[in-house]
């Protein structure tokens, strides 16, 4: 039976996962190349998921746990790891310093009111992060997993499919936490690709991407008319809304908006 060290914090979205099964297979969703490398895990709350990563070889396991009630709890348990059990807000730490540059994997229970949140935080970060292994709502795991042509595909869909491989793995029903959540919970894993830069304009291409968004009910040719798109041509993907497009369809258009001089967004 899962023991809670502390007082479930709704405040920071804590939904501790008590299920040995379910923690087992996170753990072994990682890699062999992720085990020579630095493992983090955001959140680990009780020590569920630690205590299976706790049986893997992993060269360089990191906590980073924001509750700082937990802190103690966690460096009495795990007091081997005590240097390496970080009090910090994973939205505000600064990975590059932190780890002084290191690949990372990125792993855990990701606290639902700020999961969205932690995969910009991935992608800004997408130089040293190759590997993550995430729980999260079943609607976020559907979202970024999503192809194009449908509502649940979005913006964050978009971003992360552009720099890595993104897997559904398995859901997750809410009677295996402490507290229960509302809805369903869903394992990603996200494998970084080998674009490090995309073949356009990377800016342009995120500030496309985002105000196509913005107004998804709208056609492209509507939704960009702050971008000046009047003599780029591709008719047929300016048709479109922002759903139906693919990443690779986003490149051409912000290449075509770069070759037609148009890199600053139309002031009104």
């Amino acid at each position: 039976m899962l023991t809670v060290p502390t007082k479930i914090k709704k405040s920071l979205g804590q939904h501790f996962l008590k299920d040995v099964v379910v923690s087992n297979q996170i753990a072994n969703l990682l890699t062999d190349e992720s085990l020579i490398g630095t493992v983090v895990e955001v959140g680990p709350g009780s020590g569920s998921l630690t205590d299976r990563l706790r049986t893997k070889p992993i060269a360089r396991l990191y906590l980073v746990e924001v509750d700082r009630d937990l802190i103690p709890y966690l460096k009495k348990k795990y007091a081997d790891l005590s240097e390496r059990i970080i009090e910090a807000d994973f939205l505000k730490l600064s990975l590059t310093e932190q780890f002084q540059g290191e690949r990372l994997t990125i792993i855990g229970n990701f606290p639902y009111n700020i999961s969205s949140q932690i995969f910009f935080k991935i992608l800004d970060n997408r130089h040293v992060v190759k590997e993550v292994v995430g729980m999260v709502q079943k609607e976020v795991a559907q979202r970024i997993t999503a192809p194009p042509g449908g509502k649940v595909y979005g913006m964050l869909s978009v971003f992360l499919q552009a720099f890595y491989t993104i897997t559904y793995h398995f859901t997750v029903p809410p009677h295996l936490f402490l507290p229960p959540p509302r809805v369903d919970s869903a394992v990603v894993t996200m494998h970084r690709n080998n674009v490090q830069k995309l073949p356009c304009n990377e800016l342009l291409f995120f500030q496309i991407v985002k105000s196509g968004f913005q107004q998804r009910r709208k056609k492209l040719q509507n939704a960009l008319r702050a971008f000046n798109i009047a003599d780029i041509g591709h008719t047929d993907l300016l048709d479109k809304r922002a759903e139906e497009l693919s990443v690779t369809e986003f490149v051409t258009l912000t290449n075509a908006l770069t070759t037609k001089g148009h890199l600053n967004v139309r002031r009104h």
